[in-house]
């Protein structure tokens, strides 16, 4: 099971779509994982259209409009792998000792909101992966998001993704 995940797109604030390779990667993956700023509906609903199947949840800059058709916190097994979506998890310093107390029944926390490109493990062996953002890089030096896959149960081939800057609808 092929898996994209993306967060922060904050569409059309940021950027007025999202990039070409980024809707590639859409209709390569099985299931894609949004965590939330999406910003306005419309590519709620583009994205709803278009992929296979979506999962996803709001985050701190969504309207009532966004928050009335996904939860705060999207829970999905997979292929035997528990995910959790959410969008905040707080400070960088002690997230993975913090997320694997407050998420004890996930094995894979998808978040969003820093931007910043995450994939470490807690030492319950919470898996914590943050796709960074393919339109607002604010301080990192590239646009991104990340693919994976699901295999029996496992996830693999995790993989952040670089947004090429001919591909960004700016």
């Amino acid at each position: 099971m092929k898996l994209l995940l993306l967060a922060d797109t904050h569409v059309p604030k940021r950027a007025r779509a999202l990039p070409e390779q980024v809707w590639a990667a859409v209709d390569d993956a099985d299931v894609v994982i949004h965590a939330g700023d999406w910003v306005e509906i419309g590519l709620f609903d583009d994205l709803s259209a278009r992929s296979k199947r979506l999962i996803a949840c709001w985050g701190n800059n969504d309207g009532d409009d966004l928050r009335a058709v996904m939860p705060e916190r999207a829970d999905v097994t997979l292929d035997g792998l528990r995910l959790t979506v959410v969008h905040e998890t707080g400070a960088a310093a002690g997230r993975e000792k913090r997320m694997a107390a407050l998420y004890p029944d996930t094995d894979v926390l998808v978040f969003g909101h820093s931007h910043i490109p995450w994939d470490t493990v807690a030492d319950t062996g919470l898996r914590l992966l943050n796709p960074g953002s393919p339109t607002d890089r604010r301080r990192q030096p590239h646009c991104t998001y990340m693919t994976a896959t699901i295999t029996d149960g496992v996830l693999g081939d995790v993989d952040v993704h670089r947004v090429e800057k001919e591909s960004r609808t700016r």
